[in-house]
């Protein structure tokens, strides 16, 4: 079962599509930060992850920040969209669409189990225009790892109204910010009102409880590498560390250093 690895980094970058003999295909990509990346989707099944960086990527109305610990599962014909948070070497790994680890979920967010990792790096010393046994092998243990990997996702729910995507997508890009619900409806062009009574009905939240999914999100690849929480509570816009503790207990049930632990 050879698996074909496609380098490139022009902005026009090419890869193979998966077939039933060659069902596992991979590009890497080293991506700058804020490098973004249309919607877009692929007939074949695609396992977005990055070994280095943090990325956020889009799709069915959701928002997902992806530190190197976790990988994104999207089924075949999903839309989707990517924006670079931090430089990343992005390693997406398309998969036929015949193998369907999740029937019935078109994402899925995966733990990033060391042994995945070592694969996909390992694909990059193959040569893809000679398939190799070992290439063979590789590509097997992929598909046989990837059912075990599925882990609790801290999922970003976004909105279609123009306005308050626009509010959304400006706090995902600076999650620490201070600003109320009325000084954000200023900025986009609808009352206060209004932009409360879209977060209930597109959402089913409060502006607070979406702000503090999208922090909560942030969070992930910030405490995974090993910042001072802190300094994480500080870059999200808490007064303190105990108060952003608080907060993330009330919502998990337990402190964040035991939570992300559990994942990884």
């Amino acid at each position: 079962m050879p698996v074909a690895i496609v380098t490139h980094t022009g902005p026009h970058e090419s890869r193979r599509e998966p077939t039933e003999v060659q069902p596992v295909t991979m590009i890497a990509r080293d991506l700058a930060s804020a490098r973004s990346l249309q919607p877009h989707s692929h007939d074949c099944a695609q396992l977005t992850l990055a070994l280095e960086g943090v990325i956020r990527l889009n799709a069915l109305d959701s928002s997902w920040i992806v530190p190197p610990q976790r990988a994104i599962w999207t089924a075949p014909n999903v839309e989707h969209s990517l924006t670079v948070i931090e430089t990343a070497r992005l390693r997406p790994v398309y998969v036929a669409s015949s193998f369907d680890p999740f029937p019935g979920e078109p994402c899925k967010v995966l733990t990033v189990s060391p042994l995945l990792r070592e694969l996909v790096m390992a694909l990059e010393q193959e040569d893809p225009e000679v398939p190799s046994h070992r290439s063979q092998l590789i590509g097997n243990l992929i598909l046989d790892e990837l059912p075990k990997l599925a882990t609790r996702p801290i999922r970003v729910p976004m909105p279609r109204d123009k306005r308050l995507r626009s509010l959304c997508d400006s706090l995902l890009a600076e999650p620490g910010s201070p600003q109320t619900l009325e000084q954000w409806a200023h900025s986009v062009g609808a009352s206060e009102r209004t932009l409360a009574r879209l977060f209930e009905k597109e959402l089913g939240m409060s502006f607070g409880q979406w702000r503090q999914q999208a922090r909560l999100a942030h969070a992930a690849p910030l405490i995974a590498s090993g910042m001072p929480l802190a300094q994480v509570a500080d870059a999200l816009g808490y007064a303190s560390q105990s108060a952003f503790t608080a907060m993330f207990r009330k919502t998990f049930g337990v402190p964040p250093t035991e939570f992300f632990a559990r994942q990884d």
